[in-house]
């Protein structure tokens, strides 16, 4: 790493971190959780591009394994009957939600041509570990077997998600395997990986690039127990006893991002079970960028990267 990373920066990112700093909101870690999520709320679509129209767009209700109804909502370009993903928003399992999440779900389902199942899964500190990992797990088991009441190809699957959604998707990912589950693709978007925060890149992007250490160790804080929930592999894919077996992956990755050195190791542990791994690492970002696509080119590069790696998986090309 150079001695200043700023300068790996491209100079989009360089502009939208300037008026990150300009405009001087409080930070993520000196807020109340339910001040945290309604600014990450604000914040979701500034920098997004505009909202793609799709012919569906309808709300759903999953049971949990405990009775709740978690709230979810379909995407689809068309009323045929599509392959689905089903998408796990990010947001350190203590902000964001379908509603952050839209436009980027919106567009993946119209560039892939397939039908998108985001999940409002139960968020901390209300609903902590493992809470969020049975959700989704849920979802996924719900999906598998309602999905054709809904008009969709349940037969073929896929997980997605960020940041936090994306260790959700690589989690669910490990239990479809052992249950048999077909899955056609992980798509994982700087995800969450490993236990602790020990990495070179959690290091040397600590603080000024979007997601700061003091954020990242307040979302767990929120979300973990105690010690145990940090090394269970539900929480840190990384401490998965094997990954063989499962679902072909894309990893998506920032290069100026703490989550990146976790990224690339989780996809050198598929890579070494026989997985099939898609490793593309987007130079000169930030977390949270694929949610930048008006000012940030390479957003909508991994916009069509992911969906082409999802036509792929499905067999659609």
């Amino acid at each position: 790493m150079p001695p200043n990373p700023q300068t790996l920066l491209t100079p989009a990112m360089r502009d939208v971190l300037s008026r990150i700093a300009r405009a001087n909101r409080p930070a993520f870690h000196t807020l109340t959780p339910d001040q945290a999520r309604a600014a990450y709320a604000a914040g979701a679509d500034v920098l997004e591009i505009p909202k793609p129209a799709l012919a569906r767009v309808e709300d759903v209700h999953i049971p949990a394994r405990d009775g709740e109804l978690l709230r979810a909502r379909l995407y689809a370009p068309s009323d045929a009957v599509l392959p689905v993903l089903l998408f796990f928003h990010g947001g350190g399992f203590t902000v964001g939600s379908v509603a952050t999440h839209d436009i980027l779900c919106r567009q993946l389902s119209l560039l892939a041509g397939i039908a998108v199942l985001s999940l409002d899964y139960r968020l901390a500190p209300a609903h902590q570990f493992p809470t969020a990992a049975n959700d989704a797990w849920d979802a996924l088991q719900w999906l598998a077997t309602h999905g054709a009441s809904r008009g969709l190809d349940a037969s073929r699957m896929a997980v997605g998600g960020d940041s936090a959604g994306g260790t959700l998707a690589a989690m669910c990912a490990v239990l479809a395997r052992d249950a048999g589950l077909p899955l056609a693709l992980q798509l994982l978007i700087y995800p969450g990986c490993t236990a602790h925060q020990d990495t070179v890149s959690h290091k040397t992007f600590a603080e000024g690039f979007v997601l700061s250490e003091a954020d990242i160790s307040w979302f767990f804080s929120q979300y973990v127990r105690g010690p145990a929930d940090r090394d269970d592999w539900r929480f840190a894919p990384l401490n998965a006893p094997d990954v063989d077996g499962v679902a072909p992956a894309w990893v998506g990755l920032a290069e100026c991002d703490p989550l990146v050195d976790e990224g690339v190791m989780y996809a050198d542990k598929l890579r070494a079970a026989g997985v099939a791994v898609d490793l593309e690492i987007y130079r000169g970002v930030t977390h949270e960028f694929i949610k930048m696509g008006r000012i940030i080119p390479e957003a909508r590069r991994a916009h069509a990267d992911a969906a082409a790696a999802l036509r792929g998986a499905f067999r659609l090309d």
